[in-house]
Parts: structure tokens; C-alpha cells; sequence
């Protein structure tokens, strides 16, 4: 039986293990080397950025948008109900969650709520939170295109989880690294780093049940990853990856990012 026949929670779940390996991949090179190039580094980051953002709109709006076709001059109430829903939720969480980022595991101030939890529980709680809306729709993609929906097939959700993976990496490698120039082991940073990726099987398992079990939600919760990921990406990927002063390379490296998941859409979807 080939992949395009396998259940849509089992397909949802096959890609979001992918985008996890990546994770996990992009966090071996803390193995070998503490020193990097900090403007690849930013670069990169960019480029994860670009991605989340093409994949906000080719594979999660834009359908969502179709889908709602039958509403006529209304068809982008449900993409902009779920997309402003989404990041409105995300910034909820953000704001009353604790949790701390890998970049001031050691000698930052945790975010959210005041608690007494560990810095290690702190920094899994900000993993969680950002890689959940990725893992989400990557899940929802796969249940639009078992559920039949114009605009919404497998091939775009595999499109869409290739996008993923691909700025996964450099997300491995950015929780990774700044724990290791603060001091951590080796094995703990290449531990929290494809941890960051670990929740994102969980999310799209999640997120395809959750649309075959009611399908009118469907562009709703579409529209709700792309709120999420670009909440994400305006409030941690942009503003980290200029943090050093590399403007100039963190923006071409969104502009690439951008145009790479644009194309893997375009062609596979």
C-alpha cells in the first residue's frame, strides 16, 4: 500500500516524524564544534522564518480561502476568524505560560507567569510552544486532503511537512548551539534540541483527527496554524535572527526561505 493510501492520522503522523528527524539532525553538529558562524547561523534562522511564512499562505490560507468558496464575497471570513484566532491563542500561552528560550537558558529571566519550575521544564515549555502550531498544520493539511476538500491534497501536505523539516534543521541548531556556548553538556543540548521537535508527531496526530472528526471547522483550523506560525515568526524567528546585527543576511535569508517553500508548493502541490 503506497503512502497516498495510508489513514490520514497515519500520514500526518509519518510527516511530522520527519519534520522531528530534522530537528534532532539539525542538533548534531553540538557534538563536535562550540565555535559557529554567526551569520549562517542568522541566515539560517531567516530562512526558517521564510519558510513558516510561505507555508502560512500557499499550503493554509489559501486553501482555507477555497474551501469557503460556497460563501461567496464572504469566503475569507473563516481564514480570517482562524487566522487572527490563532495568534491571538498563541499570544495568550506566551503571556501566561512559563517559559524560558534556549538563548537565556543560563542567564535570562523566564517569561509568563512567575513559577518555580526548573530552567530545564521552562525551556521544554518554550519548545512546545513553538513547534506545536508547525506540527499542527502540517496534521490539519493531511486531514484537508483526506476529507476531500478543494484545493487540499496529500501531495501539498507532503510539500508542506518537506517545507517544515527543511527549517526544522536550523531550529535544531538554534536551540542546540546557544545552550552550548552557555556551559551545557553536549548530550543535554543535543537532548533539548530534537527535543524541540519532539511534540510536533503529537500536534499533527492531533490536528488530523481532530478535522476528520468535524469537517466544517476544517479552513478554520487552517487558518489557525497560519496564525500560530506567523505569530511565531514575528514574535522569536525575525527578531532572534537580527538580534547580532545581521540584518541584511537574516532578510535574504527569509526571502529564500520564502522562495523555496513557494516552489516545493507550486511543483509538489
Amino acid at each position: 500500500m503506497s503512502f497516498f493510501e495510508w489513514h490520514p492520522v497515519l500520514q500526518a503522523l509519518a510527516g511530522t516524524t520527519f519534520t522531528w528527524l530534522l530537528t534532532a539532525l539539525g542538533a548534531v553538529p553540538v557534538l563536535f564544534t562550540l565555535r559557529f558562524n554567526q551569520k549562517f547561523f542568522d541566515g539560517m534562522l531567516g530562512l526558517a522564518a521564510g519558510v513558516m511564512i510561505a507555508a502560512s499562505y500557499w499550503s493554509l490560507l489559501a486553501p482555507a480561502i477555497e474551501m469557503s468558496e460556497h460563501l461567496g464575497a464572504l469566503n475569507w471570513v473563516p481564514a480570517t476568524i482562524g487566522f487572527l484566532l490563532g495568534a491571538v491563542v498563541l499570544r495568550i500561552v506566551d503571556r501566561l505560560l512559563p517559559h524560558l528560550h534556549p538563548d537565556l537558558y543560563v542567564s535570562g529571566e523566564a517569561e509568563g507567569v512567575a513559577s518555580s519550575w526548573r530552567r530545564s521544564t521552562l525551556l521544554v515549555t518554550a519548545i512546545t510552544m513553538h513547534n506545536f502550531p508547525e506540527g499542527l498544520a502540517v496534521g490539519v493539511a493531511f486531514g484537508a486532503a483526506a476529507a476531500g476538500q478543494e484545493g487540499a491534497t496529500v501531495a501539498a501536505a507532503m510539500a508542506l511537512a518537506l517545507g517544515i523539516g527543511i527549517q526544522n534543521f536550523p531550529e535544531g541548531m538554534a536551540v542546540a548551539m546557544p545552550l552550548r556556548r552557555e556551559g551545557v553538556s553536549r548530550a543535554k543540548c543535543l537532548w533539548y534540541g530534537q527535543l524541540s521537535g519532539v511534540v510536533e508527531p503529537i500536534a499533527g496526530v492531533l490536528g488530523a483527527a481532530l478535522v476528520l472528526m468535524a469537517q466544517p471547522i476544517l479552513p478554520y483550523a487552517l487558518a489557525f496554524a497560519a496564525g500560530a506560525m506567523i505569530f511565531v515568526v514575528a514574535e522569536e524567528l525575525i527578531p532572534e535572527a537580527q538580534r547580532k546585527g545581521n540584518v541584511d543576511v537574516a532578510t535574504m535569508g527569509v526571502i529564500v526561505g520564502f522562495a523555496i517553500m513557494m516552489t516545493l508548493d507550486v511543483a509538489l502541490g
